[in-house]
């Protein structure tokens, strides 16, 4: 075996730990405590992805202590060209025509439709 076929053989192994360790990276999860709910917010991809259309919400009623779990995905703005996502905004989940919005500053929005249900501030935990 040549140094240089050595040398490809071990990046190949590095990038498959690499790969590995990504694939087995635990949630991150962040918490929103509102006056009416606490929710949790579990992202499901790499750290350093922009985007990311795995993202589970967890709320939870602080007045009966029922609970709705929902899969969602992260919000931007777009960049100049339109295309790619910029500044996170928030995340987006939904339930037929329920629309759950929390965003990057605290605030719980639920709509049906077009009809504004709930919009809570809360605090990030």
């Amino acid at each position: 075996m040549t140094p240089r076929s050595i040398g490809c053989g071990a990046a190949l192994l590095g990038a498959a730990l690499v790969a590995g360790v990504l694939a087995a990276a635990p949630a991150r999860a962040e918490t929103l405590d509102t006056p009416s709910f606490t929710i949790a917010i579990e992202r499901h991809c790499a750290e350093g992805n922009v985007s990311c259309d795995k993202v589970g919400y967890t709320g939870t009623s602080k007045k009966n202590g029922k609970a709705i779990r929902l899969n969602g995905k992260t919000m931007h703005t777009l960049c100049a060209d339109g295309v790619t996502p910029c500044r996170f905004i928030g995340y987006e989940f939904r339930n037929g025509n329920v629309n759950y919005t929390v965003t990057d500053g605290g605030e719980l929005t639920v709509t049906i439709g077009r009809k504004l249900v709930l919009q809570e501030r809360g605090e990030w935990k």
